[in-house]
């Protein structure tokens, strides 16, 4: 009956990093650099890839939703944060706090699965190589990008619908730089067990699941390549599959960290989420450029046609 006389939260305030005092500006402008690096590389990526016809394969239709989705993660919560940091604008309605963590866990899961197709993609690639452009025809590509995005969004739904139910009446400071489920959840003025044991359930069933999905890709695929006698084609399938792993493991490392354990300190779990949010979408397109000779080509065709003939 206590309860009765607040009322309902309509705004949040995002305190931010913690014990960040006096580092405003140098914030302000790593991350911004981070950004505009992050915004520049993942369009750089998709130009290249729709302009180049030789590139309109398998492999880079989904490298293509992967920049999408880089550009889309990271704008979840940088935008906000900077202007955070340089006008001190902490204040976060209703609807863009849901907003938050609607869209976090929506791309968040779509990567998640994207990055299981792609082990997909390139399992079959390795060890069914004649049949490649027949099982991965355009039709099932964009079915199971499709399902990605699709699968998704009920995903987050869920999630954001359980958060927002709870009612929110008393405190309103979200102890965090964005708005997700455990930091918002904390202000709730009822029981939060449903969402937590729904939250840890689906946002560790889904990455578990996707994991395990890609180890079992990956093992086919080293016996696949220990089998070749080409020491060519044994270059050629471990130069396409470095890069996969090594943005999986930029993936699932600080998703690990944070989600299977809560009660990290805050000290360790900030970074680590900054670096999933921040730093990760902006190393992808490196990691899938500095080896790969194809895209290469493309962004120099696509840099060179840009430029003024003399």
């Amino acid at each position: 009956m206590g309860l009765v006389n607040h009322s309902k939260a309509t705004y949040f305030i995002l305190l931010g990093i913690p014990n960040t005092d006096g580092l405003q500006n140098i914030l302000f402008f790593t991350f911004l650099v981070f950004y505009l690096c992050t915004l520049m590389g993942n369009l750089l990526i998709f130009s290249a890839i729709i302009a180049d016809s030789r590139l309109h394969t398998p492999m880079y239709f989904f490298l293509c939703n992967l920049a999408v989705l880089d550009i889309g993660f990271s704008s979840i919560s940088t935008p906000k944060f900077l202007a955070n940091l340089w006008a001190n604008s902490r204040t976060i309605s209703l609807g863009g706090c849901m907003s938050q963590v609607f869209f976090y866990h929506f791309l968040g899961s779509t990567e998640c699965l994207l990055y299981t197709v792609m082990a997909l993609d390139r399992y079959v690639a390795i060890c069914h190589p004649l049949r490649y452009l027949v099982i991965m025809n355009w039709r099932v590509c964009t079915l199971l990008a499709a399902s990605t995005w699709i699968t998704s969004s009920f995903h987050a739904t869920i999630l954001t619908s359980l958060t927002f139910t709870l009612p929110y009446c008393s405190s309103n400071v979200v102890d965090y730089f964005f708005c997700d489920i455990f930091p918002v959840a904390k202000l709730a003025c009822a029981d939060t067990y449903i969402i937590e044991t729904v939250t840890f359930t689906n946002t560790g069933m889904v990455p578990m699941t996707c994991f395990v999905l890609i180890l079992l890709s990956y093992i086919r695929i080293v016996y696949s390549v220990l089998k070749m006698n080409s020491g060519e084609g044994r270059r050629k399938a471990a130069s396409t599959c470095a890069s996969h792993l090594a943005v999986v493991t930029l993936f699932f490392g600080p998703c690990a960290l944070i989600y299977t354990q809560p009660q990290l300190s805050k000290v360790l779990v900030t970074p680590v989420q900054i670096f999933g949010n921040v730093v990760t979408p902006m190393l992808n397109p490196a990691i899938y450029t500095l080896r790969n000779k194809e895209v290469k080509a493309a962004l120099k065709k696509l840099v060179g046609d840009q430029m003024p003939a003399r």
